[in-house]
């Protein structure tokens, strides 16, 4: 009777958790995507004269892209043979003001190649490398650079003229003379007639021949540094370049145990965060004064303003001049002007300058300073990435700024130095380009949604936002050589991107789209993939917190949820459109078949949502970001009737310290914790990243410890799953080594770390991927299910 009620029970759970499957698994969602997703279309760009487009696409998942073709009125894409593809002119390059000569850089040469006729001339065929040539104002020569150094080839008889001259480091030459001995010799020669004569003769004959001697361009020693950025201005009366001196940082080491070679190879990989930051300045060389000089930054506005949190530490406030990189300078089309874009080394400040070019001194346009740091869609980071150009006028100049706490597009009238805000409003434009007859804007914004970006066009001087597109999700353009057609990459938040064609309705009467490609395979296209909600919900201080939500059906749910916590930080992942996670998508929607709830925040530090948002991190990760995912959890109890104690989460890099930052510090919220390729103590990642978030250690310790999870370890009471790439050259294994000694050290039990000998920060194996998602889907099943 008991073993029979046994056998009964036994099979009413079994056939309980069959019932909730999926046709999902861990083994199909991990495999080679390009065989079980499909390849989607990408770099698309359009023949010049606008009648063909191509683009990368792998239909037939061989190991690499191919280049495929379409013509722009639609059609069956055909792939371009390999004889075709190298008759094509370069997606790149430069061309003349009518456009009917491009020319361009292939293999280390350079080729002119005539639009109207499709003629291709090659101008120099060299075991060198010649790159990024453009024709100079005149339009009568084309201007490259040659093993560091800026030529001019003339179009009219082919001849080559070396315009600068840099070489490494000076020749020592002979040793130099002694105090005594250059006494003799002047002696000697004062009292010897013969040599007094030879001496003035062999002087005359150097003078004549430094008269024959054909001018030169002036001499400039690097002694280390690397030069770059060589640009003739439009007038051919200036030649402007960048200088880069690389830090003298100590490098750590990783070592790959499972090199080819059959011993462990070391990879030298990046310094750690709070050294030394690489110099970049602006040189000018005036041509006819023969003299080189650079820019003069120690007169910004502001210069020596230094951080607030500084006064924290009860420093005296220092006065000296904080040091800066300047970017490579823009010339107005006419010659006339020269702006230059310029950061300071802690990214709180953002200075563009007017240049005076015979002087090298700025005059400031307009500063950006934040106490956070400087960042932001068309801002970028410390070594470039700005947008910044002049307008069609020649007499404006166009940027991107937070001023708001959004980036939008501005203008400064060089001449009254009046700055205008072209677009405003709680959205960010990205991505901005002026049309072919430069008369509108081009850029793609979210004014609708912050997880929908669609392709909008503007009156150059600003004014009424017009949508060219208006789907769902996202779509990004390419525009053919006269504007007249638009190549269009779109994806859904269930559909990966594909490519479409449609008519440019600033330029066509009937507007028509149509689809080229159609890229997954059939075996993806037979599973019901969700369309994941976008919700918000409000966090503790009253914000709106925007996530994808994964909602099982009623009768399947189990009661549990995952909350999954995107990388990078500042990156977006609720919103409409196909995500860079589609590997965690694909788990999400196995995970919701057995059902779990799922949540995926962009939660404080995320991009999209301006410049508040982006910085609510600042000195402190592990804050908001993490307060951000509790307050979700309590969403989902309150909400969704979520068990509060059998709630887990996961996430990979930035992902992974929140992982950990929760399992630590708030063990009674998340019952289970996957940390995977996560970072364990922040004073061991970049400089680039993590010191406009942190400071520098050495400066401002009381931000690491607050937002370093190792010093947290001893919180820890559920389960945790570790994983990491041992050759992981971004996020280093030593900062997992590091915290598995710790655990060890405090006696930690529940947890465990698996380790991958072949991957790097991104996994590639897809038996790697197969294994970790094994693992965690193991660890929430035997932590989680009631």
């Amino acid at each position: 009777m008991r073993l029979s009620l046994l056998m009964l029970f036994s099979l009413f759970i079994t056939a309980g958790l069959f019932a909730q499957t999926s046709e999902l698994s861990v083994q199909k969602i991990m495999q080679d995507p390009k065989s079980w997703v499909g390849t989607s279309p990408s770099d698309p760009f359009w023949a010049e004269d606008g009648q063909i487009l191509y683009f990368k696409w792998n239909p037939e998942a061989h190991p690499g892209d191919s280049l495929y073709k379409v013509n722009a009125k639609g059609g069956e894409p055909v792939k371009v043979s390999l004889e075709e593809e190298l008759a094509l002119p370069s997606g790149s390059g430069d061309y003349n003001n009518d456009k009917s000569l491009k020319v361009f850089s292939r293999y280390g040469d350079i080729f002119l190649y005539n639009i109207k006729t499709s003629e291709m001339q090659q101008l120099t065929q060299t075991l060198g490398t010649e790159s990024s040539p453009s024709f100079t104002g005149d339009e009568k020569y084309i201007t490259y650079e040659y093993e560091d150094n800026l030529y001019r080839i003339s179009l009219m008889n082919g001849a080559i003229e070396q315009l600068t001259d840099f070489q490494e480091k000076k020749s020592s030459g002979t040793d130099k003379k002694s105090e005594q001995d250059d006494w003799l010799e002047k002696d000697n020669v004062n009292l010897i007639k013969v040599l007094q004569e030879r001496k003035s003769r062999a002087e005359q004959e150097e003078a004549y021949q430094q008269y024959k001697k054909v001018k030169r361009p002036k001499t400039y020693y690097l002694n280390g540094q690397s030069v770059g950025s060589i640009e003739l201005s439009p007038n051919q009366d200036y030649i402007t370049f960048t200088l880069f001196k690389r830090a003298n940082n100590k490098s750590t080491i990783v070592p790959d145990y499972l090199h080819e070679s059959g011993y462990t190879e070391d990879i030298r990989a990046r310094s750690k965060v709070g050294s030394d930051i690489s110099d970049m300045t602006v040189g000018i060389y005036h041509l006819e004064s023969d003299s080189i000089y650079f820019l003069q930054t120690n007169e910004l506005e502001g210069i020596d303003e230094q951080p607030a949190y500084l006064k924290e530490y009860n420093l005296e406030e220092n006065k000296s001049s904080r040091e800066v990189i300047t970017n490579s300078p823009v010339w107005s089309d006419d010659g006339r002007y020269l702006v230059a874009n310029v950061r300071s080394k802690d990214n709180k400040d953002r200075w563009i300058c007017l240049v005076n070019p015979v002087t090298a001194e700025l005059e400031v346009l307009d500063r950006q300073r934040d106490e956070a740091w400087i960042g932001g869609p068309g801002i970028g980071w410390t070594f470039g990435g700005s947008v910044l150009g002049f307008m069609p006028d020649n007499k404006s100049i166009y940027f991107q700024s937070e001023e708001t706490g959004y980036s939008h597009l501005y203008t400064i009238d060089l001449g009254n130095k009046r700055k205008k805000a072209l677009t405003k409003g709680n959205y960010e434009v990205y991505d901005p380009r002026i049309s072919a007859d430069k008369k509108f804007w081009y850029f793609e914004a979210n004014p609708e949604h912050p997880g929908i970006r669609n392709v909008y066009y503007m009156p150059i001087n600003g004014g009424k936002l017009t949508a060219i597109t208006t789907q769902k999700g996202k779509s990004e353009a390419i525009f053919s050589p006269d504007d007249s057609k638009i190549a269009l990459l779109h994806s859904t938040s269930n559909q990966p991107t594909e490519l479409f064609i449609k008519d440019n309705p600033l330029k066509a009467e009937t507007v028509e789209e149509r689809q080229i490609t159609q890229s997954t395979t059939e075996a993806f296209d037979k599973y019901p993939w969700r369309e994941a909600e976008v919700i918000t919900f409000k966090a503790r201080d009253g914000e709106k917190v925007h996530s994808r939500i994964y909602k099982p059906e009623a009768a399947k749910s189990n009661g549990a949820a995952v909350v999954f916590v995107h990388g990078a930080g500042y990156l977006q992942n609720a919103h409409h459109w196909w995500s860079s996670y589609f590997r965690e998508y694909m788990f999400h929607n196995l995970l919701t078949d057995l059902g779990y709830t799922v949540l995926d925040i962009d939660y404080r530090g995320s991009a999209g949502y301006g410049r508040d948002w982006r910085t609510a991190i600042y000195r402190h990760m592990g804050g908001k970001d993490l307060t951000d995912q509790v307050d979700g959890a309590k969403y989902l109890v309150e909400e969704h009737g979520i068990d509060a104690e059998r709630i887990g989460m996961y996430g990979g890099s930035y992902g992974g310290f929140i992982t950990l930052m929760a399992m630590f510090t708030t063990p009674d919220v998340f019952a289970a914790g996957a940390a995977l390729r996560s970072v364990t103590d922040w004073a061991h990642y970049n400089h680039g990243y993590t010191s406009n978030i942190l400071n520098v250690p050495v400066a401002d310790s009381i931000a690491y410890r607050k937002s370093s999870p190792i010093y947290y370890a001893e919180g820890l009471q559920g389960a945790l799953l570790i994983c990491h790439g041992m050759v992981d050259d971004n996020v280093h294994f030593q900062d997992v080594v590091r915290l598995a000694q710790r655990l060890i050290e405090l006696g930690k039990e529940n947890w465990e770390m698996a380790v991958y000998p072949v991957e790097r920060h991104g996994f590639v194996e897809p038996s790697s991927w197969t294994d970790e998602y094994r693992r965690i889907l193991k660890l929430f099943e035997d932590n989680l299910r009631d």
